[in-house]
C-alpha cells in the first residue's frame, strides 16, 4: 500500500475513533458516575461528553452538578440534559429551562427536571408549583 493511502487510513480512523456526540443511555444497564445508581429514570437522567469524546452518564441533572464541582468544565463539549416532557430524550443542558419543584420528585431527590422548551417548564410549574431556573442561575445554586 502506498504510504500517502496509509496516512489517509490513519487520520481516518483517528476522526472516526474520536467524535464527540452523545451516546444513547442504555436505561436499566448503566450506573450513574457520580453516585453509581443504575440509570433508569428517563425523565430526569443526563450526561457529559468531553471534548476528547468520553461520555460520562448520570442518573439525574442534580448528580452531574455536583460532579462538575470537581472537574474542569472546560475539558467538556457537551452537557446534556433529559427532556421531562420527552422521556430518553437528551438535550442541551446549557439550553434547557429547570423546575425544582417538591411535587416532582427527581431520583437524589433535589426536585430538579429540565425542559428543552420554556413554555413546557412554565406549564409544569403552573401546575406543581416551584421555581424555574436558567442553566446560569442553576449553577450558581450548585456553586459552579
Amino acid at each position: 500500500m502506498k504510504p500517502s493511502i496509509i496516512l489517509f487510513l490513519v487520520i481516518l480512523a483517528g476522526n472516526i475513533g474520536c467524535s464527540v456526540s452523545p451516546k444513547p443511555i442504555d436505561y436499566g444497564h448503566v450506573g450513574c458516575h457520580y453516585c453509581s445508581m443504575t440509570i433508569v429514570d428517563k425523565q430526569h437522567a443526563a450526561q457529559l461528553v468531553t471534548k476528547k469524546g468520553k461520555v460520562f452518564n448520570f442518573d439525574a441533572a442534580e448528580c452531574m452538578m455536583n460532579q462538575l464541582k470537581e472537574w474542569d468544565e472546560s475539558t467538556m463539549e457537551l452537557f446534556l440534559v433529559n427532556d421531562f416532557d420527552r422521556p430518553g430524550e437528551l438535550v442541551d443542558a446549557q439550553k434547557a429551562t429547570y423546575l425544582i419543584s417538591e411535587n416532582i420528585p427527581s431520583p437524589m431527590g433535589a426536585f430538579l427536571s429540565a425542559f428543552s422548551e420554556k413554555e413546557a417548564a412554565q406549564y409544569t410549574l403552573e401546575g406543581n408549583g416551584g421555581e424555574l431556573l436558567t442553566w446560569t442561575e442553576l449553577k450558581k445554586q450548585y456553586n459552579l
